[in-house]
């Protein structure tokens, strides 16, 4: 007989009572734990995860009011407030069992009990908790993935023989469930490299969940991603689930791994290790199952060699490295690319008869995309709004400073104009590095993030 999933512990000062539920409950559920002393129950859901807590109302002999019981309930939920109680008592008065219920149990059994009635009250409670925490995950998870709600990942443009080559290693890596780090230049596409490994793998019909760790402050970190009790730090007002948790199941991916700091890093490592987490502020291990993908544009081998970033965190998340050409080095698929994102910038802005000709194809060919696909992508868009006639041309694509004709532009003393050309010469510069990119600007790297996100860069 299949065993029903739960984790039942039943607290009775009666062992008669103890033994006996246990005995029925072993036959139904995987796990059944007993104690008599509520001080016990207490350390045990402290360092262990129950799904449902049978308990007596009272523990002193000559007691029947219930009181003890209602007290240890309300330490119970401050432990873990999702927790389903139901209490049991040789004294079933009616007020009794209000009482209980205000107090937050989930139901009230009379003993003795009737072993049916018993089986059906606990399957409703787990039901109730499965649904309460289901819908919490949902509403998470929504508020997460609606950053990507934008963008369509699943048009993979490539014509070049590079990015064939990385297709087919691709489906070929995505059936194994190894863990995959994906290396390039800023801009080379390395999330939709990840999201399509995502598509081709068992995981496919769960979910993908991305985090940037460069965007995310390190004092931040811990809580982004493994999540953190409510009151465990003073702007912890609730519960949160962290990224591993949500992504359960799916996929995780880590862009910009490289920036983690050293004493992240080796918490990270003890979760890749394990496969669970402590959320901040809790005492309980929450097991995960995810397929990690991750990111960067850095060499980790060298931060390796520097003691900057940890061997042995390098090896367990460097299965399999994909590296991922820059645009520069693909020049068969600019044409494609381009005319994929004219179709789609002509419809959003309404410009159904904007073309490009063969010829500044061939210029964007001759450019070498320091931006990679992110620079192309901008660049087409830039085009699409700015130009006023039926055909593209190289001008309209390219900012003055970038364009094969010499004229130089008017200067503008204009301060959001001035700052994003800064930073788009910047990245020029550093060749997409973007961690070069901010020490030329005198940044922090999630400071400039932010002007990248505000400028649409």
């Amino acid at each position: 007989m299949v065993l029903e999933k739960g984790k039942i512990l039943i607290v009775d000062d009666d062992q008669g009572v103890l033994h006996s539920a246990k005995m029925f409950l072993k036959q139904i559920f995987d796990e059944v734990e007993i104690t008599d002393k509520p001080s016990v129950m207490l350390s045990m859901l402290k360092k262990e995860n129950f799904d449902l807590v049978l308990l007596d109302m009272n523990f002193t002999k000559g007691e029947i009011d219930g009181k003890e019981g209602i007290g240890l309930l309300q330490q119970i939920l401050k432990i873990d407030p999702d927790l389903p109680i139901i209490f049991i008592t040789a004294y079933g008065e009616f007020d009794l069992a209000v009482n209980a219920i205000k107090s937050g149990a989930y139901d009230f059994l009379a003993k003795p009990w009737k072993n049916q009635k018993l089986h059906a009250t606990i399957l409703s409670a787990l039901k109730y908790r499965n649904s309460k925490n289901d819908l919490s995950k949902y509403k998470e998870t929504i508020s997460q993935l609606e950053t990507d709600s934008e963008t369509d990942y699943k048009d993979f443009i490539c014509d070049s023989l590079a990015m064939n080559r990385v297709k087919d290693l691709i489906k070929r890596v995505a059936i194994t469930d190894v863990d995959v780090l994906v290396t390039g230049e800023n801009g080379t596409g390395k999330e939709m490299i990840a999201r399509q490994i995502h598509l081709h793998s068992t995981r496919k019909d769960k979910i993908f969940l991305k985090v940037d760790v460069g965007s995310i402050h390190e004092n931040l970190f811990e809580s982004e991603l493994f999540g953190h009790e409510k009151g465990s730090f003073t702007d912890a007002k609730e519960k949160k689930t962290g990224r591993f948790e949500l992504a359960s199941g799916g996929t995780l991916f880590v862009d910009e791994i490289g920036n983690i700091d050293l004493k992240l890093q080796a918490k990270l490592l003890s979760v890749l290790q394990n496969r669970e987490i402590n959320r901040v502020g809790g005492t309980k291990s929450i097991p995960i199952d995810i397929r990690l993908i991750c990111a960067t544009n850095q060499n980790i081998a060298e931060m390796v060699k520097q003691g900057t970033f940890r061997e042995d965190l390098y090896y367990r998340i460097n299965m399999f490295e994909l590296p991922i050409p820059p645009l520069r080095d693909r020049i068969d698929d600019i044409s494609a690319l381009s005319l994929y994102y004219l179709e789609k910038f002509k419809n959003k802005y309404s410009k159904s008869n904007l073309k490009v000709s063969p010829s500044t194809i061939e210029k964007l060919k001759r450019y070498n995309w320091p931006g990679n696909i992110r620079e192309l992508k901008n660049s087409i868009e830039r085009a699409v709004i700015l130009e006023n006639k039926t055909q593209i041309s190289a001008e309209s694509i390219f900012p003055v400073q970038q364009s094969f004709s010499k004229a130089k532009s008017n200067k503008t003393f204009n301060l959001v104009e001035n700052e994003k050309q800064l930073i788009l010469e910047a990245i020029q510069k550093n060749r997409g590095n973007m961690t070069k990119t901010a020490h030329d600007l005198g940044l922090e790297r999630t400071a400039l993030y932010r002007r990248m996100k505000k400028f649409g860069l």
